[in-house]
């Protein structure tokens, strides 16, 4: 049996809600039905957000409240060999171990596992605590829209504590920006040149680690959507190629894992082509082989299709792909360890009449985040006839002197007789835009140990939801 039940309990009927982004009416209504059951006071508002409110314990009632807040949304990530409906199947759970795993998906213990400590935690009659309110967010894998919307006057607590951390025995004080870019580029299909002596051929990279675009973008980890693009680019100039088709990635906020492209070539390129795919496999396993294990990039023949990308447009957009950047573009000064900038080229997405571009920046520097926006539009500009920027979001200040740290510093090391690691995260966090509308809250962010979020890898310790949730236990009776 998993420790702590009440914990895995709830978080095992909350695998049974489908919950993607942008599609989190199921998990919502759940919520609502979880509250009237336990006979909480419930509220949601009209982006789905939902906000529960239980009193203080006898002997709390005089102490400041205290906010605990989670995200609904799960990325919906899967193997490309694995048959799943992320709008109507239930996360199917495995343990291996000391860590718990999805069947071929991610698990969604990014923000799941929140959720089920907050409720945990509000239901359990023998736990003393101040007043507590549980939020728990909409959209915050895509775009941060239910933090964004959550009207001002909803909350009361002045303290609050994220529980989307993902690091043992860490808190988090501090979290970039960031900001997304769309491109489009749109072309009428031509036909093949020269159909009689041409062939196609089907090339594809899979089994890459992929991974959190914030978390993981300085571990030295392929992206699929280069390792596709840098091969074009290298025999673009030696053979006759027309492009037929590019896509891969899929979420802003992952790096990708799976690509693939077919290309038309003259049958008399056949051979040579072969030859530099084996050789640039050579070199990429070189770079990556260390980290990307299971790294597999193949080339295999294929029917040809009906029609092909215009060629100098097709030429454009492996040229801007190219020079698009992606991975971390700079350290902190401030907090040594901490990723300041990075970019994620994250999808290319075959569509009917145009391809489509997304790419995602992050920095703890408002401005860096800009001009690396610039950048990537410059870039991809070359290619593409309409470039976009979302709104962003902004990043979550350092407060080192924050009394709510202080409290939950101390309950770490009365429970542990260690001091807990106090750390900003190059991830987004909703914190930022909470600080928009209320200036006054003081925040920190912690979680249990995960690893592969936002990609079917994703695991959760089980020992360290234990820890973390004996931790926020200790905390809410040190308020």
């Amino acid at each position: 049996m998993m420790e702590p039940k009440a914990v895995f309990d709830i978080f095992a009927e909350i695998c049974k809600v489908p919950r993607p982004s942008k599609h989190e009416e199921k998990i919502s209504q759940w919520l609502q039905s979880f509250a009237a059951t336990h006979g909480i006071e419930c509220v949601a508002d009209e982006a789905m957000n939902v906000i529960m409110r239980v009193p203080a314990t006898p002997g709390y009632e005089d102490h400041e409240g205290i906010i605990l807040q989670a995200h609904m949304d799960m990325v919906a990530e899967k193997d490309g060999n694995v048959t799943h409906d992320f709008l109507n199947d239930p996360i199917e759970t495995y343990v291996d171990g000391e860590w718990l795993k999805a069947k071929g998906t991610t698990l969604g213990a990014d923000n799941g596992i929140g959720i089920a400590m907050a409720l945990a935690a509000i239901t359990d009659k023998d736990l003393a605590h101040p007043a507590i309110e549980c939020l728990f967010t909409v959209d915050e894998e895509t775009g941060l829209t239910g933090a964004e919307k959550l009207q001002d006057g909803m909350l009361k607590g002045k303290r609050l504590i994220n529980l989307d951390s993902e690091d043992d025995g860490q808190i988090f004080i501090g979290c970039a920006g960031g900001i997304d870019t769309l491109a489009k580029i749109h072309y009428e299909k031509s036909p093949i040149s020269n159909l009689q002596s041409s062939i196609a051929i089907r090339l594809s990279v899979s089994g890459l680690l992929g991974g959190h675009s914030g978390d993981d973008i300085n571990k030295g980890r392929a992206n699929a959507n280069q390792l596709i693009v840098w091969f074009l680019a290298r025999i673009w100039p030696q053979t006759e190629i027309q492009l037929a088709s590019i896509q891969g990635g899929n979420l802003r906020n992952a790096i990708a894992r799976e690509a693939e492209a077919t290309i038309i070539i003259p049958m008399s390129y056949k051979e040579q082509i072969r030859v530099e795919w084996n050789h640039y496999v050579a070199q990429m396993e070189n770079v990556f082989g260390e980290v990307e294990k299971d790294m597999r990039l193949d080339l295999e023949t294929t029917d040809l299709p009906d029609s092909v990308i215009p060629s100098e447009k097709a030429y454009r957009l492996i040229m801007a792909l190219c020079e698009c950047p992606h991975g971390m573009i700079a350290m902190s000064q401030d907090m040594p360890g901490l990723v300041e900038t990075s970019t994620n080229l994250a999808s290319i997405k075959m569509k009917e009449g145009y391809i489509e571009i997304n790419t995602s920046q992050r920095s703890s520097k408002e401005a860096s985040k800009h001009h690396l926006k610039w950048a990537v539009e410059q870039a991809l500009a070359m290619a593409c006839d309409e470039v976009t920027h979302g709104d962003g979001y902004p990043g979550w200040a350092p407060n080192p002197h924050s009394p709510l740290l202080e409290t939950v510093k101390k309950a770490y090391i009365d429970l542990y007789k260690a001091e807990p690691k106090v750390l900003a995260i190059h991830a987004g966090l909703e914190c930022g835009l909470f600080l928009e509308k209320y200036p006054y809250l003081d925040m920190v962010s912690i979680g249990p140990q995960m690893y592969g979020v936002h990609s079917p890898q994703e695991r959760l310790s089980i020992p360290s939801t234990e820890r973390c949730y004996r931790w926020l236990c200790q905390t809410l009776k040190s308020l």
